[in-house]
Order: structure tokens, then sequence, then C-alpha cells
């Protein structure tokens, strides 16, 4: 029986006019009336080529490619020689990404037309699609992300129903960080296949690596539900159970004081999936707190460092950190730390928190009387005073009038620094201000003119009231007039 000719030929003129409706439907663009017309052409007369090759068409166009390849098919198993059908055939295959049998159908229309343009580009377009899927499961290997996102938006643009390429395309998303992308991806496929076990994974997989865990074991299971030797599902929520635990029990070994086994169950948690950055960026900086609770501040910026390097927003870790600058003294590191924290929130106690840190930065680049005088912040005024006393004598210019120059030039300045400490200090008042870090220039006292014999005087009696005298070889006393 020809193409042409179905049943009886009243049957077959019916159908040839149900045929010509859905043409013009088609033409139209009007897909759902052209399909409803040429499935009425079909029942008339199912033995006919071109009616199924027309409604795969018709389907196409509406992005129902598996139906589509199933009347292209049929098409072409009632007459072998039907170009169009092959190539109907193969531009399903291709659009549901199997690039393999695209080549086959698109070879066949070849043989039957060797001069089809179509044919050929289409041809071509399989053999690129194989191409990308190889390459990108080379670079999913060595992880490579990014090159496999490439490849695969490349082969989606040919085969835009693959379900298999917008799932590992979204699962590289997820792997770089692009969560709602990622989602988007898993999503639209899910609404039409809500049971696609993939697209469960890479659900997820996104919500596993926002930190969202518990929510994240549900998708894993429901995955594991539609496909029970899901490995990848597997592996993620055996790992996404096991990261939860150990982080809560080091949450509840903190709490309870216990920081040494809180420092332990925070690393064990850490070697769990090194690709989980949000979880591990938070796992770091809470065992950058156990570190500082022990005293072991240079650990506890290793582990906030840490922190950001995963998580580049995380003001927590920016915070810690800062503080543990601040307890070691390094300013110039905790005031830039404040400072991002109160660009991205600016609360008034990020802003307390950067002035305080901005003045002692200024502080620390000021001479540390106390430091000079060596007594504690908190010594009282007869410290000050023995403290003083102490080191004036020690570094009293005629105590070392027999050494180099070199000698007498560095005792005369640490002599002259014992004087400027002692007049700031026994101040109250400049005392207070220097404690402040206002500066003391606004007292109109100009340290650059200070003269620390007049003070030394002062306070050993005036004029006259004593004299270094050597007692042999290296060896001085003083005495009194």
């Amino acid at each position: 029986m020809s193409i042409g000719t179905c049943c009886f030929p009243g049957t077959n003129r019916e159908a040839e006019t149900f045929k010509e409706q859905g043409n013009a439907y088609y033409a139209k663009k009007d897909y759902n009336e052209a399909y409803n017309y040429y499935t009425k052409a079909i029942d008339m007369c199912p033995k006919n080529a071109s009616y199924y090759g027309n409604r795969a068409a018709t389907l196409m166009m509406l992005g129902r490619f598996r139906e589509a390849l199933g009347d292209a098919q049929q098409s072409v198993r009632l007459d072998d020689s039907f170009v169009r059908g092959h190539l109907r055939e193969g531009k399903c295959h291709l659009s549901l990404g199997n690039a393999m049998a695209a080549c086959r159908s698109f070879q066949r229309a070849l043989e039957l037309d060797h001069k089809n343009a179509q044919a050929q580009q289409e041809f071509k377009n399989a053999n690129a699609v194989m191409e990308y899927e190889k390459i990108a499961e080379t670079d999913f290997e060595k992880r490579d992300f990014r090159k496999v996102v490439f490849c695969m938006d490349r082969a989606l643009e040919f085969a835009p129903a693959c379900h298999r390429f917008k799932i590992l395309k979204a699962e590289c998303l997820a792997m770089l960080g692009r969560y709602p992308e990622a989602q988007s991806v898993a999503s639209d496929i899910l609404r039409m296949d809500s049971t696609n076990a993939d697209a469960l994974y890479v659900r997820g997989l996104c919500l596993y690596y926002e930190d969202c865990i518990e929510k994240a074991v549900q998708f894993f299971v429901q995955a594991l539900r539609m496909a029970p030797d899901h490995e990848k599902a597997c592996i993620a929520c055996r790992n996404a159970k096991a990261l939860k635990a150990k982080k809560e029990d080091g949450n509840k070994a903190f709490k309870e004081g216990n920081y040494k086994l809180a420092y332990e169950l925070y690393t064990e948690a850490l070697g769990i999936d090194p690709n989980n950055i949000k979880t591990n960026a938070k796992l770091y900086c809470n065992r950058g707190t156990v570190n500082s609770k022990l005293r072991k501040l240079d650990d506890a910026i290793e582990d906030c460092t840490n922190a950001v390097k995963l998580d580049d927003t995380y003001i927590k870790a920016y915070l810690r950190r800062a503080q543990c600058y601040m307890d070691t003294e390094q300013y110039e590191e905790a005031v830039r730390d404040y400072e991002k924290v109160y660009q991205t929130e600016k609360t008034k106690e990020h802003k307390q928190l950067l002035k305080n840190a901005q003045l002692e930065l200024k502080k620390s680049k000021r001479k540390d009387y106390y430091k000079i005088l060596g007594v504690d912040k908190n010594a009282s005024e007869d410290e000050i005073k023995k403290a003083y006393r102490k080191r004036a004598l020690m570094h009293h210019p005629d105590r070392h009038s027999g050494a180099s120059a070199e000698v007498q030039k560095e005792e005369e300045k640490k002599f002259k620094e014992v004087g400027e400490a002692f007049t700031i200090l026994s101040d109250p008042k400049k005392k207070t201000r220097y404690d402040s870090g206002q500066d003391l220039d606004e007292e109109g006292m100009n340290m650059g003119d200070f003269d620390p014999n007049n003070i030394f005087k002062a306070f050993f009696g005036g004029p006259g009231g004593f004299s270094f005298e050597a007692s042999g070889p290296g060896n001085f006393f003083f005495q009194f007039g």
C-alpha cells in the first residue's frame, strides 16, 4: 500500500481532509488544533507515514519530543524511504540528548538524499553534542565545573529537552556555589517529572551546600526512594547526617564548657566533606571561638581566616578574628576587619567596635609610657614613683659617662623617655587623657622641648642633691649632698 493510500477511497479522502486542516492550523502556529486534526487523520488511516510525520512535527513544536519521537519512528517503520521522517526522528533523539541515535537517523537521511542540507547540518550538530559530552565528562573528573557548565550550555542549544544535560549543569552550578541557578534548573525538571531522582538529588545538594542540612536530607531520602541505587544521593545523605551530628555534638560540648572535646568534634566535622563550603566556614569559625576560649589566639585567627576564605561574606568570622587581633594587639588588622564588617552592616555596635579599634591603633603608635616605666596600666601613684626612681637612676647620663658615645646617646634617650613617662602618668589629668588616647599636645605640653633633668632634680631634692661616683670598674653609686 502506498503512502497516499489507506483503507478505502472514501476513508482516504476524509483522512486527507483532516490532514489539510491540520496543515492549515500548523501554518497558523495553532499546534494544539493541528495535533487534533493530524490525530483524526491517523485514526482514519493508521498506515500513512506522512500523517505520523506531520504529527511528530507538531509535537516537536509543542516541546513534546518523547511523544514526537514515537510518531517519527512509526513513520519510518511504515516507510523507510521517508526522508523527513528520519530527519524528525534524528531531531527528536538530538533534542532528548541521544546524539549517537540522532547520528544514525541523519546518516540514513543522507543515504536517501546525500545532498540534503538539513541532514548535513544536523549530523554536524549531533557530532558537536557528542564532543561536548566527552569534554564535559573529562572536565567533571578534573573538577573543572565551570567548563562543564559551558559545555552543557552549548549542548543544550541542540538538545533543549535533555534532562541529563540539565542535571549535570545544575550539579556543577551547585558545586560552584551558584545555588539559585542550580535550584531553578532542578525545580523546572521536577515540575515536569516529580519522581526524577537526579533532580531531587541536585535540589538536596543545593540545600546541603547552603547549610540547610535537615531539609537536604529529606530530598536525598526522597531521591533514594525513587532510585535506591543512586550512589551520589546515598553518599550525600550519609555525609549530611554525619556533618549535622558532629556539628551539633560540637555545639553541645562548647555550651557545656568542654572546649577540648568541642575542638576535636569540630575538627572531625571539617574532615567529612571539603565541598560543603558554607558549613565548613561555620565549623572553622566555631573552632576559632573554641581556640579563643583556650587562649590559642594565633590558632583562632587562622581558623577565622580559613572561614572567610571559604565565605568572604561571613560577618561572624570577621568579628571573631577582629577580637583576636585586638587581644594580640594587632590593631591595624583589627581595624581592617571591623571596617569590612561596618561596610557590610552599618550598625551602631559595629561602628563602636571600629572606633575602639581605631583608638587602640592610634594609642599603639604612641610611646607606651607604662612599658617604659615597667608598670601595669593599673599601677598606683606610689608604684609609678618607685618605678620612676629605679629607671631614672638606671639610665641617668652621669651613670654612663665612661661608656661609648653610642651607649651614652642611647641611655640619654631612655632617660628622657622615663622623665616623659613619669610626667604624664604622675599627673591624673594627663594620665586620663593619655589612657583615653587623646592628644597631649592639646594640654600645651610639647615633649620635644622637654628637659628630663628638671624632673629628676625635682624628684631627688633639687640641684646638688646627689652625684654619681665610681666605686670600682663599671660600678656606680649615688650619694646625697
